[in-house]
């Protein structure tokens, strides 16, 4: 279920302060990226399968190294 893009969510990984990123989604159902430090400022806009496909990527690199 998306969430409107005036609800961010941070990840619970990200330590108190101001160096995460949150992530929200429009009524489109794109995913919105903004800075934690500035959430009002610069906001990113990327479509849902291609955000997935980012967060697959990383997932998959983490586990090869890790």
């Amino acid at each position: 279920m998306p969430i409107s893009a005036s609800t961010w969510q941070k990840s619970s990984y990200c330590a108190q302060g101001n160096s995460c990123v949150h992530v929200g989604a429009d009524p489109a159902g794109a995913v919105l990226l903004t800075e934690s430090g500035d959430p009002s400022g610069t906001v990113l806009s990327t479509p849902a399968p291609a955000f997935h496909a980012l967060l697959r990527t990383l997932k998959s690199t983490e586990n090869s190294h890790g």
